[in-house]
Protein backbone atom coordinates (compact mmCIF):
# COMPACT_ATOMS: atom_id res chain seq x y z
CA UNK A 1 0.00 0.00 0.00
CA UNK A 2 1.53 3.36 -0.97
CA UNK A 3 0.47 6.98 0.61
CA UNK A 4 1.15 10.02 -0.98
CA UNK A 5 1.10 13.59 0.60
CA UNK A 6 -0.11 15.80 -1.99
CA UNK A 7 -0.46 18.74 0.76
CA UNK A 8 -2.04 20.11 3.71
CA UNK A 9 -4.26 17.27 4.67
CA UNK A 10 -4.78 15.62 1.45
CA UNK A 11 -3.58 11.67 0.67
CA UNK A 12 -3.78 9.97 -1.98
CA UNK A 13 -3.79 5.68 -0.83
CA UNK A 14 -3.05 3.25 -3.26
CA UNK A 15 -4.82 -0.08 -2.51
CA UNK A 16 -3.74 -3.34 -4.32
CA UNK A 17 -6.70 -2.32 -6.87
CA UNK A 18 -7.70 0.92 -5.79
CA UNK A 19 -6.73 5.05 -5.41
CA UNK A 20 -8.35 6.73 -2.62
CA UNK A 21 -7.90 10.47 -2.22
CA UNK A 22 -8.64 12.04 1.27
CA UNK A 23 -9.45 15.57 1.91
CA UNK A 24 -8.77 17.14 -1.79
CA UNK A 25 -7.45 20.88 -1.65
CA UNK A 26 -5.16 21.62 -4.41
CA UNK A 27 -6.15 24.01 -6.74
CA UNK A 28 -5.40 27.20 -3.96
CA UNK A 29 -3.71 25.37 -2.01
CA UNK A 30 -0.23 26.58 -1.76
CA UNK A 31 2.17 23.81 -0.96
CA UNK A 32 -0.17 21.30 -2.93
CA UNK A 33 1.94 18.53 -5.00
CA UNK A 34 -0.32 18.45 -8.45
CA UNK A 35 -3.29 20.36 -9.55
CA UNK A 36 -6.78 18.63 -9.15
CA UNK A 37 -6.90 17.64 -12.82
CA UNK A 38 -3.72 15.33 -12.52
CA UNK A 39 -5.43 13.32 -9.49
CA UNK A 40 -6.59 9.96 -10.43
CA UNK A 41 -9.43 8.15 -8.25
CA UNK A 42 -12.17 5.92 -7.79
CA UNK A 43 -13.20 6.97 -3.99
CA UNK A 44 -12.71 10.51 -2.11
CA UNK A 45 -13.04 10.24 1.57
CA UNK A 46 -13.78 13.60 3.28
CA UNK A 47 -13.08 14.29 7.09
CA UNK A 48 -14.93 17.56 7.38
CA UNK A 49 -16.88 20.23 5.28
CA UNK A 50 -14.05 22.96 5.54
CA UNK A 51 -12.89 24.52 2.24
CA UNK A 52 -9.09 23.59 2.96
CA UNK A 53 -10.45 19.46 2.54
CA UNK A 54 -13.60 19.82 0.40
CA UNK A 55 -12.49 22.30 -2.18
CA UNK A 56 -11.80 20.00 -5.01
CA UNK A 57 -13.78 17.29 -4.27
CA UNK A 58 -16.64 18.04 -6.67
CA UNK A 59 -14.23 18.52 -9.56
CA UNK A 60 -12.47 15.40 -9.16
CA UNK A 61 -14.93 13.23 -8.79
CA UNK A 62 -17.09 14.46 -11.50
CA UNK A 63 -13.91 13.55 -13.19
CA UNK A 64 -13.09 10.44 -12.26
CA UNK A 65 -16.59 8.92 -11.62
CA UNK A 66 -15.49 8.67 -7.63
CA UNK A 67 -17.41 8.07 -5.56
CA UNK A 68 -17.57 10.70 -2.07
CA UNK A 69 -17.77 9.14 1.57
CA UNK A 70 -18.45 11.62 3.95
CA UNK A 71 -20.83 12.07 6.73
CA UNK A 72 -24.23 12.25 5.98
CA UNK A 73 -24.44 16.08 5.51
CA UNK A 74 -21.78 16.40 3.46
CA UNK A 75 -22.77 13.39 1.20
CA UNK A 76 -26.26 15.17 1.18
CA UNK A 77 -24.68 18.23 -0.37
CA UNK A 78 -22.80 16.62 -3.16
CA UNK A 79 -25.40 14.66 -3.74
CA UNK A 80 -27.68 17.37 -4.77
CA UNK A 81 -25.32 18.06 -7.31
CA UNK A 82 -25.65 14.98 -9.18
CA UNK A 83 -22.29 13.50 -7.64
CA UNK A 84 -22.34 9.53 -6.36
CA UNK A 85 -22.15 9.87 -2.39
CA UNK A 86 -22.48 7.23 0.42
CA UNK A 87 -23.32 9.04 3.67
CA UNK A 88 -21.76 7.87 7.49
CA UNK A 89 -21.65 9.17 10.64
CA UNK A 90 -19.32 8.60 13.84
CA UNK A 91 -19.62 5.22 15.26
CA UNK A 92 -20.63 4.11 11.55
CA UNK A 93 -18.71 2.14 8.32
CA UNK A 94 -19.56 0.55 5.62
CA UNK A 95 -17.35 -2.10 3.23
CA UNK A 96 -16.90 -0.71 -0.03
CA UNK A 97 -15.20 -1.88 -3.06
CA UNK A 98 -11.85 -1.31 -1.52
CA UNK A 99 -12.58 -2.51 2.22
CA UNK A 100 -13.92 -0.84 4.82
CA UNK A 101 -13.98 2.67 5.96
CA UNK A 102 -15.58 4.08 9.24
CA UNK A 103 -15.70 7.44 10.62
CA UNK A 104 -14.79 8.50 14.35
CA UNK A 105 -15.22 11.14 16.43
CA UNK A 106 -13.19 14.86 16.05
CA UNK A 107 -13.42 17.71 17.98
CA UNK A 108 -13.53 20.25 15.34
CA UNK A 109 -15.96 22.55 13.42
CA UNK A 110 -17.43 21.78 10.13
CA UNK A 111 -19.23 24.00 8.04
CA UNK A 112 -18.97 25.72 4.30
CA UNK A 113 -18.53 30.02 3.44
CA UNK A 114 -17.04 30.41 7.21
CA UNK A 115 -18.41 34.17 7.56
CA UNK A 116 -22.25 35.75 8.56
CA UNK A 117 -24.10 32.80 6.68
CA UNK A 118 -21.93 29.72 6.96
CA UNK A 119 -22.91 26.19 6.08
CA UNK A 120 -23.60 23.65 8.34
CA UNK A 121 -21.93 20.35 7.20
CA UNK A 122 -22.67 17.97 9.80
CA UNK A 123 -19.70 17.25 12.67
CA UNK A 124 -16.14 17.24 11.65
CA UNK A 125 -14.90 13.60 11.46
CA UNK A 126 -11.72 11.32 11.85
CA UNK A 127 -11.78 8.48 8.99
CA UNK A 128 -10.44 4.78 9.61
CA UNK A 129 -9.89 2.70 5.97
CA UNK A 130 -9.09 -0.95 6.42
CA UNK A 131 -7.96 -2.27 2.71
CA UNK A 132 -5.36 -5.08 2.31
CA UNK A 133 -5.04 -5.97 5.86
CA UNK A 134 -3.48 -3.21 6.63
CA UNK A 135 -5.64 -0.03 9.20
CA UNK A 136 -4.78 3.63 8.79
CA UNK A 137 -6.41 6.40 10.52
CA UNK A 138 -6.86 10.01 9.12
CA UNK A 139 -7.74 11.93 11.89
CA UNK A 140 -9.08 14.58 10.39
CA UNK A 141 -8.54 18.20 12.22
CA UNK A 142 -9.32 17.46 15.11
CA UNK A 143 -8.20 18.65 19.28
CA UNK A 144 -6.42 15.75 21.80
CA UNK A 145 -8.99 13.60 22.90
CA UNK A 146 -8.71 10.59 25.73
CA UNK A 147 -10.73 8.35 23.30
CA UNK A 148 -8.31 7.90 20.47
CA UNK A 149 -6.89 5.07 22.72
CA UNK A 150 -9.82 3.25 21.55
CA UNK A 151 -9.32 3.92 17.64
CA UNK A 152 -6.51 2.30 18.44
CA UNK A 153 -7.47 -0.16 20.14
CA UNK A 154 -7.25 -2.92 17.37
CA UNK A 155 -4.26 -2.00 16.28
CA UNK A 156 -3.20 1.19 13.26
CA UNK A 157 -0.60 0.27 10.67
CA UNK A 158 -0.53 3.95 9.86
CA UNK A 159 -1.63 7.25 12.16
CA UNK A 160 -1.94 10.72 10.21
CA UNK A 161 -2.76 13.60 12.78
CA UNK A 162 -2.23 17.12 12.32
CA UNK A 163 0.32 19.27 14.08
CA UNK A 164 -0.52 22.79 13.07
CA UNK A 165 -2.13 24.45 16.32
CA UNK A 166 -4.35 26.94 16.22
CA UNK A 167 -7.14 25.41 14.24
CA UNK A 168 -5.67 21.31 15.56
CA UNK A 169 -3.39 20.05 17.67
CA UNK A 170 -0.46 21.52 17.96
CA UNK A 171 3.02 19.12 18.21
CA UNK A 172 2.74 18.80 21.84
CA UNK A 173 -0.82 17.26 21.75
CA UNK A 174 0.09 15.45 18.90
CA UNK A 175 2.62 13.43 20.71
CA UNK A 176 0.26 12.70 23.30
CA UNK A 177 -1.89 11.45 20.65
CA UNK A 178 0.83 9.28 19.34
CA UNK A 179 0.86 7.81 22.82
CA UNK A 180 -2.69 6.92 22.90
CA UNK A 181 -3.07 5.85 19.18
CA UNK A 182 0.03 3.43 19.31
CA UNK A 183 -0.12 3.40 15.28
CA UNK A 184 3.37 0.96 13.65
CA UNK A 185 4.08 4.17 11.81
CA UNK A 186 2.64 8.47 11.84
CA UNK A 187 2.40 10.85 9.35
CA UNK A 188 2.00 14.72 10.26
CA UNK A 189 -0.26 16.84 8.57
CA UNK A 190 -1.83 20.25 8.22
CA UNK A 191 1.10 22.42 9.05
CA UNK A 192 3.45 24.81 6.47
CA UNK A 193 0.21 25.24 4.24
CA UNK A 194 0.18 29.02 5.34
CA UNK A 195 2.46 30.98 8.38
CA UNK A 196 -0.31 30.57 10.82
CA UNK A 197 0.37 27.04 11.25
CA UNK A 198 4.06 26.79 10.94
CA UNK A 199 5.61 23.97 12.40
CA UNK A 200 8.98 22.37 12.47
CA UNK A 201 7.95 18.43 11.67
CA UNK A 202 11.76 17.15 11.58
CA UNK A 203 11.41 18.25 15.30
CA UNK A 204 8.38 16.65 15.64
CA UNK A 205 9.18 13.57 14.16
CA UNK A 206 13.06 13.49 16.52
CA UNK A 207 10.08 14.04 19.32
CA UNK A 208 8.43 10.79 18.51
CA UNK A 209 11.46 8.99 18.06
CA UNK A 210 12.18 9.90 21.55
CA UNK A 211 8.74 8.64 23.02
CA UNK A 212 9.12 5.59 21.04
CA UNK A 213 6.89 6.13 18.10
CA UNK A 214 8.24 6.00 14.03
CA UNK A 215 7.05 9.57 12.21
CA UNK A 216 7.55 10.37 8.52
CA UNK A 217 7.65 13.62 7.74
CA UNK A 218 6.78 13.59 3.89
CA UNK A 219 7.43 16.91 1.43
CA UNK A 220 4.26 17.23 -1.04
CA UNK A 221 4.88 14.81 -3.42
CA UNK A 222 6.60 12.16 -1.40
CA UNK A 223 5.04 9.10 -0.50
CA UNK A 224 5.48 6.28 2.34
CA UNK A 225 4.67 2.22 1.64
CA UNK A 226 3.66 0.29 4.41
CA UNK A 227 5.31 -2.65 5.08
Amino acid sequence: MKITFLGHSCFLIETSGHRLLVDPFLRENPAAAIPPENVQCDHILISHGHEDHTADAAEIAKANNATIIANYEIAQYFGAQGLTTHGLNPGGGFTFPFGRASLTPAIHTSSLNAGANPLYMGVACGIVIEADDRRIYHAGDTALFSDMKLIGRAGLDLAIVPIGDNFTMGPADALDALDLLQAKQAIPMHYNTWELIAQDAQSFSASATERGHAVTALAPGESLVLP
